[in-house]
């Protein structure tokens, strides 16, 4: 196994604080002392806490859009990978012990000025929505603007089912938002 440089080090220790501790209840001297390096080696590569998030929210952007779109290849259909993404939310849920979405928890956790955070946040979340949106436009039965409109109602399934099934720390929510979904596109 690759042994992983200073900025790789602080990226993942701070990914798993923010994600499993919360970006407030996280610190800088926290990430520094776990990820074993110097606060000037910190410093050289990044220049806040902030900017520590945003390397934290691309990485997982990359690995939560790699994982969704490698888990529904198993399906034939456009329509069928729509639905598989609540088998590959399913997945990674139940492996956090239903810790939830690291952009809603981010969000919610976020001062009002950090909007590199929170645009960071609006870009996965509208590329989730495009990868939907597009999936049901390559279907034939819809136009663009009813792909469009169905991609949204799913949409707020996922997001839905996301955060109840952390509040509930149960899968239900998440198998009754996949129900719902397939009647929404039957």
């Amino acid at each position: 196994m690759k042994k992983l440089n200073v900025k790789e080090r602080i990226i993942e220790t701070a990914s798993r604080l923010f994600y499993f501790n919360g970006y407030n209840q996280t610190g800088i001297n926290q990430i520094i002392a776990e990820a074993g390096v110097a606060k000037a080696s910190m410093y050289q590569h990044f220049r806040s806490k902030e900017d520590i998030a945003v390397a934290y929210l691309i990485g997982r952007h990359a690995m939560w859009m790699g994982n969704l779109k490698e888990c529904v290849t198993v399906q034939n259909t456009s329509k069928g990978k729509v639905i598989g993404c609540f088998d590959y939310i399913m997945k990674w849920l139940t492996e956090v012990n239903f810790r939830g979405c690291g952009w809603q928890n981010i969000i919610t956790d976020l001062p009002d000025d950090h909007d590199k955070i929170r645009n960071q946040a609006v870009l996965h979340k509208n590329d989730v929505r495009k990868w939907v949106h597009d999936l049901l436009k390559s279907e034939d039965q819809y136009t663009d603007t009813e792909a469009e409109t169905l991609g949204d109602e799913v949409l707020i399934l996922i997001e839905g089912a996301i955060i109840l099934s952390q509040i509930q720390n149960n899968e239900w929510p998440i198998q009754t938002a996949k129900r719902a979904c397939i009647k929404l596109l039957a």
